[in-house]
């Protein structure tokens, strides 16, 4: 949950905001909530499931070829 006194500064800025900006504005804080918040372990599995079934795939060795380790 937001802090108190992040909430209150964001509720005085939505109130200045003109109302026929509202939708446009709505939009951005949806994509930038989308943009923070991590997908859940299904949504993340489900992703992985469809690139190895569409051969969007790499091979183990070219994934640790940069990587430097012993």
């Amino acid at each position: 949950m937001a802090m108190p006194e992040y909430r209150s500064e964001v509720l005085l800025e939505l109130e200045q905001i003109p109302p026929e900006f509202l939708p446009a504005f709505l939009k951005l804080v949806r994509a930038f909530r989308e943009g923070v918040t991590f997908p859940t372990a299904q949504d993340s599995f489900r992703q992985g499931w469809n690139e190895a079934l569409s051969a969007q795939t790499r091979p183990v060795s070219k994934l640790w070829k940069d990587l430097d380790v012993e």
